[in-house]
């Protein structure tokens, strides 16, 4: 099975590419290692890289395929806004945990995303899911949906805004790493399923 950016490709071209994403997650995952003990050592690099291997060995993932672009200022918007998003989140929920006798109500939504690749789905359920007051239950990766736990529901609109807030953090992704065929996705409108 071919990916649009390696249908033309030769195999050696893919091997490389292959080869090059393998050595990037292998230094993920040494670097992960480190800052699970603490502390970087030879004993731990050597033990990271040990992992790595096998984990990349025994455990492949399949290739995920980035087909996008890098827009700094778009990066930078995105930055800023889940920053400003986490800091307002984790006030509100802040006072929701300290108000005594109050007994905040949670939905499940579901959202349709405009672009339904694994890796946007991977990125805004990451995005999501960090925020506080909300929770990625499930993602349908078949139909490009992510069914969302959201905190605190007092009235129907809360969950319109909700759905915009997930469509917005897409938007953000898709406009700092996504293709140009992407970014013009965003301009069609996402089908919501409605969960209760």
């Amino acid at each position: 099975m071919t990916t649009p950016d390696t249908a033309g490709s030769p195999p050696t071209r893919r091997a490389g590419r292959r080869r090059r994403d393998q050595a990037i997650a292998l230094g993920w995952l040494i670097a992960v290692w480190n800052l699970l003990w603490g502390e970087i050592s030879w004993g731990n690099l050597l033990g990271g890289a040990l992992v790595g291997v096998a984990v990349l060995l025994f455990f492949p993932l399949p290739p995920v395929s980035f087909g996008g672009r890098l827009r700094p200022r778009a990066l930078l918007v995105l930055l800023v806004r889940f920053v400003a998003e986490l800091v307002d989140a984790s006030v509100r929920v802040a006072a929701i945990a300290v108000r005594p006798g109050y007994r905040p109500r949670g939905a499940i939504i579901g959202v349709r995303l405009r672009v339904g690749t694994d890796l946007n789905l991977a990125l805004t359920a990451e995005l999501i899911s960090l925020v506080p007051g909300t929770l990625i239950l499930e993602v349908d990766r078949d139909a490009g949906v992510l069914y969302v736990h959201v905190l605190d529901v007092r009235r129907p609109e809360d969950l319109s805004d909700s759905r915009a807030r997930v469509l917005a953090v897409e938007e953000r992704i898709v406009r700092a790493v996504g293709s140009d065929a992407e970014v013009r996705l965003l301009a069609t409108d996402p089908v919501d399923r409605r969960s209760t």
